[in-house]
């Protein structure tokens, strides 16, 4: 896939930040793109507008919850009756927020493990058949923490770390017409609401390169693995700074 000319690639969650970065690199390298949202409805449409105007025709939003597998189907359809093929599918839409031992309920399993693993799982299934026709590929956002456990967020660790063991399940399962790789980013953007200045110096001292990546770094090894890795399934790149060399 060397030429992302007239290619499709559904990126979920990608109305705002990483998601968002994704879709515009994948746009200028050729690719038209599918901009999944749950509720970021207002960003959806503006970046669709954004790529429309930049290319006409090569946008479209679909909404959907992901964790709700009874709308996969529909949003497929949407998908392929608009923009007629499928060749890239990129699973970044994630839940992340902290689950202390002691504090953690069923529903916060449910949601963190719904949108970092089972969505994932069930959309891959779901686009199968497209991809399978297309030679495609999927590239899972997994996190460094799918490695290594941060602290206070167990159930998102876990969940990361079953879509690394996802990434390397359907790059076996789906070979050889579709190719699963991942990438795990490290400390690239932080959450809106964690203003907490010294927690981000103190990550930031744990990497060997000494400073914050950007949402580009995490594009433009996304465009690797979909463009330029014909030869690479079933791995997931960490893109960290070095930050998983001192643990």
């Amino acid at each position: 896939m060397n030429n992302l000319i007239n290619k499709v690639a559904l990126v979920t969650g990608s109305a705002r930040r990483i998601g968002a970065v994704i879709s515009r690199t994948l746009h200028a390298e050729g690719a038209n793109v599918v901009v999944h949202y749950r509720n970021s409805s207002k960003d959806a449409k503006l970046l669709c507008a954004e790529l429309n105007q930049l290319r006409q025709d090569s946008c479209i939003t679909v909404q959907g919850d992901l964790n709700g597998i009874e709308t996969l189907p529909h949003m497929i359809e949407t998908v392929i009756n608009k923009m007629g093929r499928l060749d890239i599918l990129v699973n970044n839409a994630s839940s992340f927020y902290p689950t202390p031992m002691g504090e953690i309920s069923e529903k916060d399993w449910d949601n963190l493990m719904g949108s970092n693993l089972k969505a994932p799982l069930f959309l891959s299934q779901a686009v199968m058949p497209h991809l399978k026709a297309s030679n495609g590929c999927i590239v899972n956002i997994v996190d460094v923490h799918g490695f290594r456990p941060m602290k206070n967020y167990p159930v998102y660790s876990m969940a990361k770390a079953g879509l690394l063991m996802l990434t390397q399940s359907l790059a076996r399962e789906l070979g050889p017409d579709i190719r699963v790789n991942g990438v795990a980013p490290g400390a690239i953007l932080w959450p809106e609401r964690d203003a907490n200045q010294s927690d981000q110096q103190t990550v930031l001292a744990k990497t060997a390169l000494k400073r914050e990546g950007t949402p580009e770094d995490i594009a433009k090894t996304v465009l690797f693995l979909v463009r330029d890795a014909s030869y690479i399934t079933g791995q997931v790149i960490p893109v960290d700074g070095g930050r998983m060399l001192n643990h």
